[in-house]
């Protein structure tokens, strides 16, 4: 009875799968991925309060998600790294006096009105709510950027904890293209002894042959391949008699 052939491993044929939350912007780490790897990626967009579970029910190998600045407390079940802060902006409709600063202090918004976009359902519904005046948004300056409207400015706000990126993968995670793609998000070179690829076995070398020995020399004797030493003029020769030498 004969035996079905064996399955190529999974990992080495299906995408890299990756999701990230709004504000994120991948491209330039999809890209340099692309450069060094054979392997195919997929990036989807996913809402924050749903990132965790797509990572945890496998439809993502890793994601991008949105923490605390300060007092984060990493799930025991994840592997997680803090890459980058993110400013937080406050929102306001454009005819607003904060139109006249660039940038404010928080303690320069007591006494406003604030809303929170989670109770609102989502940040493009926050901020349409703020563009009719009913209270200020704050929320980090990318993810005010990916809504902005001509209605809305945002200005910085200082004195303010922010946000931070960081990427999460699951602790139980054996894929090493995982820990590849981290690598290139961390800025390792492809060269970098930390990459998992740069650790696989090189390629045998060919070796090199022996230059041929020089026309005229013992093939492996000593001096072979050398070119003949240059004697003096007249060297070898036997010397001429002088007149009248050595005659008697």
């Amino acid at each position: 009875m004969s035996q079905a052939p064996p399955q190529p491993s999974s990992t080495a044929h299906s995408p890299l799968k990756i999701a990230y939350v709004p504000g994120v912007t991948p491209g330039k780490w999809i890209s340099r991925w692309n450069e060094r790897r054979g392997r195919a990626l997929d990036a989807a967009q996913v809402e924050e309060d749903r990132i965790l579970a797509v990572l945890r029910s496998r439809e993502a190998d890793l994601v991008f998600l949105r923490i605390p600045e300060e007092g984060f407390e990493r799930p025991a079940d994840l592997h997680a790294i803090p890459l980058y802060r993110e400013q937080p902006v406050v929102a306001a409709p454009k005819d607003h006096p904060l139109a006249a600063f660039d940038e404010v202090h928080l303690a320069d918004l007591s006494g406003e009105s604030f809303l929170d976009a989670v109770e609102l359902g989502s940040p493009a519904m926050a901020l349409e709510v703020a563009a009719s005046g009913a209270g200020l948004l704050i929320l980090p300056m990318s993810v005010a950027r990916l809504h902005s409207r001509r209605d809305v400015i945002t200005r910085p706000v200082q004195g303010m904890e922010g946000s931070r990126i960081a990427v999460a993968w699951l602790q139980e995670t054996e894929d090493q293209d995982v820990d590849e793609f981290i690598g290139i998000v961390r800025g390792r070179t492809a060269n970098s002894s930390r990459q998992p690829s740069s650790r696989q076995e090189p390629a045998k070398k060919t070796a090199r042959k022996a230059p041929a020995p020089a026309a005229g020399s013992k093939a492996g004797g000593k001096g072979a391949g050398r070119p003949a030493r240059q004697g003096k003029p007249g060297a070898g020769r036997t010397p001429r008699r002088k007149p009248g030498k050595g005659r008697a």
